[in-house]
């Protein structure tokens, strides 16, 4: 008995000084996806290297998350309805709709305006549950939502691009869809799988070390993204910036859509918290690694912008909108 406590401790140290790392890591995310970027900018001949990687290095970060979800989760859908069917009307239908014409309208027909398309159109982010958390919303839903929209996104995704692509543009969307499968569907199987069969034994055991891990991950997949995209973007060329900044606008319509229609339809408090991030955040190093693989470098150009504002804009948005509406609830 004194050797097994005495082997333990080492253990739980290290889990504990994992856990903190990534709590540090997580702190620190709109720090290292603009490193992330500003890497790849900079460097980007040894860092396109890392491009045939970039599909094994999300993967590692979606069975991160995946670990956990549940499979129970998913029976919040027959109980609480409304926010699902809201979240799916505003993610897949409303929000591309309006960032196709609005980016139509202001670019054309251009590589732009596809890369707008499949941002919008990529499943909600994995790292929508920290913020939930955070505020003081339904988790439970939360982790529906994610569970859901991922495993769907094989087929919303390339269905968006494709409807919105229009005539003369060419589409791999065989690759696309298997490409999704193997970056967030499978990896979120094997993730739930081992959560439900361990009863969550082996994820408290791993995630202390695969979340620092999943962290790296991110931020080489953002650097070899940029690396690949870093001949099309020139900081002088106002066109850049004006990319950036219908990122900006078209993410914060997304996250104030959300709140309006949860108080429209009178959506319980923790639940809108839920369908606020779910909505707002976006799993944006899936958008642009399909671009970069599929299409024209240019097209993951929007992707690559919104990486550098995602989470300061989460962080924002959360303060101007919850705070707020949770006091006067």
């Amino acid at each position: 008995m004194p050797f097994a406590e005495h082997d333990e401790r080492p253990s739980r140290g290290a889990a504990d000084a994992a856990l903190a790392l990534n709590r540090r890591l997580e702190q620190l995310m709109p720090v290292l996806a603009l490193l992330g970027v500003l890497t790849g900018f900079l460097l980007p001949r040894p860092l396109l290297r890392l491009q045939p990687l970039a599909p094994a290095l999300f993967a590692v970060m979606t069975l991160s998350g995946a670990m956990k979800l549940r499979g129970r989760d998913l029976g919040l859908i027959l109980k609480k309805p409304l926010p699902v069917l809201l979240f799916f009307a505003i993610s897949h239908i409303l929000l591309p709709l309006l960032v196709f014409s609005v980016s139509f309208l202001i670019f054309g027909k251009s590589d732009a305006v596809l890369g707008f398309v499949l941002l919008f159109s990529s499943p909600t982010a994995v790292s929508g549950f920290i913020w939930v958390s955070l505020y003081g919303g339904d988790r439970a839903l939360s982790l529906a939502l994610i569970l859901l929209d991922t495993l769907a996104a094989p087929l919303v995704a390339p269905a968006a691009v494709s409807l919105f692509s229009g005539e003369g543009v060419s589409l791999d969307m065989g690759g696309m869809v298997l490409s999704l499968f193997m970056m967030v569907v499978f990896p979120t199987i094997i993730g739930v799988s081992v959560n439900e069969a361990s009863r969550g034994g082996i994820p408290a055991k791993v995630s202390p070390y695969l979340g620092p891990v999943s962290k790296l991950c991110l931020t080489l997949v953002v650097s070899a993204n940029s690396a690949s995209a870093a001949g099309h973007v020139h900081v002088t060329d106002p066109q850049v910036w004006l990319i950036g900044t219908l990122c900006v606008i078209f993410a914060v319509g997304g996250f104030a859509g959300a709140w309006l229609a949860s108080l429209l339809c009178r959506v319980k408090p923790d639940q809108r918290v839920s369908l606020f991030f779910a909505v707002g955040l976006r799993n944006i190093s899936a958008a642009a690694t399909m671009a970069i693989r599929f299409f024209a470098p240019a097209t993951a150009l929007p992707a690559i912008l919104g990486i550098v504002s995602q989470q300061t804009l989460a962080a924002l948005m959360g303060k101007i909108f919850l705070k707020r509406s949770l006091r006067q609830e």
